[in-house]
């Protein structure tokens, strides 16, 4: 008989996790009661924010897992059985879902949707530029950051899921694009391959308020934020008068949630009249459809090139999201979840 196999927390990381902070467990393929169905996952989106649920403390939007709970994630699944009649049998399906073969869902489980899946996509872009990455760059970029022709966009965590993707919006948008970002080869292909203006490497200076300022000397009218930490800081002082800050992560701070890095600067936001704001993807529901129809052209069309860190095996999930967590991946960091004896 198949069994489930699933990643549970063993134990609470101090500062990166690794992978011994996570265990591998087995247990019986669930059964879907009335209203309920079940799903193989196929493809497990690695994010930074599952760093703060692994956490003993309720600092962060979902509550923490406990010892031994089963790791959660946004996750592109298949429906192999149904209870439920708004779902069939063979729909895709995205949902928060566990680090496992086989999940039950219903119509309570978190930003469970149906999706209209492209014969000409392939399934895992809809955990990237599909998916919450890509939505949430281009979204953050429109409704937040009120992105307009001619301004100038500074990137952080240039070529990471969301800001590989949102970069390229902005550039068809006719934005200038500035990328912050960790590694050579990164601001290799951000240059060459990615369409940025100009890239600051910050382990390559010791003076990023000074490099910021070179490659855009007249300011930034909007800085989407993935990062916080020291570059929010540098950032502040980097700004146009009445530019706007688009809060997406806070990454340098997920590894240590009970001792966060200072932000000096914070004056500079009454000094240059600056907006900040955190968003949400769920809290703009309504403008999914625009943005996933405008980015899905956009790929079709040869105009946005997706990076893909992909692995294959459940087993590695563990050590995928510590390598994610160290910054040593590029673009979006996806786990497809090999196939074993099938429940249907």
């Amino acid at each position: 008989m198949a069994t489930n196999r699933q990643v549970v927390l063993r134990s609470r990381p101090d500062g990166n996790p690794v992978p011994d902070n996570f265990a591998m467990a087995e247990a019986d393929i669930p059964v879907p009661g009335e209203g309920e169905m079940l799903i193989r996952n196929l493809y497990i989106s690695m994010e930074p924010a599952i760093r703060g649920w692994l956490d003993d403390n309720d600092a962060n939007y979902f509550a923490p897992l406990a010892i031994g709970e089963k790791i959660r994630s946004p996750m592109v699944g298949r429906v192999v059985q149904s209870n439920n009649p708004g779902f069939a049998v063979g729909d895709i399906v995205f949902a928060l879902l566990a680090w496992e073969d086989y999940s039950i869902a219903s119509d309570a489980t978190i930003v469970l949707q149906k999706l209209p899946v492209a014969a000409d996509m392939p399934l895992s872009y809809y955990v990237g530029p599909l998916g919450g990455s890509g939505l949430t760059g281009y979204i953050g970029l429109h409704e937040v950051g009120r992105m307009k022709v001619g301004d100038t966009v500074v990137m952080s965590a240039a070529m990471g899921a969301v800001g590989h993707i949102a970069a390229q919006v902005a550039k068809l948008r006719g934005c200038r694009v500035v990328g912050i970002l960790g590694s050579a080869e990164k601001a290799r292909l951000a240059m060459e391959e990615y369409g940025y203006d100009a890239v600051v490497n910050y382990r390559d200076t010791d003076d990023l308020v000074g490099a910021i300022r070179a490659a855009c000397p007249e300011g930034a009218d909007i800085f989407y934020d993935n990062v916080g930490g020291a570059t929010l800081d540098a950032m502040l002082v980097c700004m146009k008068d009445f530019g706007r800050i688009v809060s997406c992560g806070m990454i340098a701070g997920y590894n240590q949630s009970d001792t966060p890095p200072p932000v000096y600067n914070l004056w500079q936001m009454v000094a240059r009249q600056l907006e900040m704001k955190g968003f949400l993807l769920p809290a703009f529901a309504d403008k999914i459809p625009e943005a996933l129809a405008a980015i899905e052209g956009w790929i079709r069309e040869g105009k946005i090139k997706v990076l893909e860190n992909r692995r294959v095996g459940l087993a590695e999930a563990p050590a995928l999201f510590c390598d994610l967590m160290s910054g040593r991946t590029i673009g979006k960091t996806v786990l497809e979840i090999d196939l074993v004896d099938e429940a249907a």
